[in-house]
């Protein structure tokens, strides 16, 4: 069994900052790419950013600049740095990874979402 499990997310005031992160945990034999979507009320779920097991990263043209994607292979985690928030940022984040598990195949694992609220 595999889970991903995100936390960080919260409420911060426009033009600030927040980091979220995603552990995997479980049967891992090994990650391909992790990234993070998310989704605002009313909205579909949009991609955010993606990161490689080479650590090549990419971007929505919305978030270039501000956030950042990073992963520690180590301990299975991917992180997003968030910087100069603004309310249309507002919305649930979540991370998703390539696992390949024990048994060898290879498959996309959600986590279960962390709100990030961008308000004064």
């Amino acid at each position: 069994q595999v889970q991903l499990v995100e936390s960080g997310g919260g409420l911060v005031q426009p033009g600030g900052s927040l980091s979220v992160s995603c552990a995997a945990s479980g049967r891992i034999f090994s990650i391909n790419a992790m990234g993070w979507y998310r989704q605002a009320p009313g909205k579909q779920r949009e991609f955010v950013a993606a990161i490689n097991s080479g650590s090549m990263t990419n971007y929505a043209d919305s978030v270039k600049g501000r956030f950042t994607i990073s992963r520690d292979n180590a301990k299975n985690t991917v992180y997003l740095q968030m910087n100069t928030l603004n309310p249309e940022d507002t919305a649930v984040y979540y991370c998703n990874a390539d696992i390949r598990n024990s048994d060898f195949r290879l498959r996309k694992y959600w986590g279960q979402g962390t709100q990030v609220t961008v308000s004064s």
